[in-house]
């Protein structure tokens, strides 16, 4: 048992001195990994985008810099409620904006890391 827990020892010593992070870097991470805010706020995202609904709307915003509900609903073979509801979230995490103009609703991605990824991965 003594040789066992000598090497498991020797062995997590060796790893620590293989990796490629310098202890300030490893400790910078280690704060940043405590920040609770900004892991929730992106928890919250992934699992907004993480509907299919959501996700096509996403996709199509990606394509089409501006569209209305209706013409989502058109392309997604959907009702125009359930694209609404699919908005109203994306909406209240501010990864979409809205911009009417005269009767109808144009909606948009916003500027921001998150979606700038999104784009990146499903465009």
């Amino acid at each position: 048992m003594a040789k066992y827990k000598q090497s498991l020892i020797l062995t997590e010593v060796r790893i620590k001195q293989s990796l490629p992070f310098a202890d300030a870097k490893r400790q910078r991470i280690k704060i940043e990994l405590t920040n609770k805010k900004k892991l929730l706020d992106c928890a919250k995202q992934l699992g907004v985008v993480g509907d299919p609904t959501r996700l096509k709307i996403c996709y199509l915003l990606c394509h089409y810099p501006e569209i209305t509900v209706s013409e989502m609903a058109e392309i997604l073979d959907t009702s125009i409620s359930v694209v609404s509801h699919s908005l109203k979230k994306l909406l209240k995490l501010q990864l979409v904006r809205r911009r009417k103009e005269a009767q109808l609703v144009y909606y948009s991605l916003t500027k921001n890391d998150f979606n700038k990824t999104l784009k990146e991965f499903i465009a």
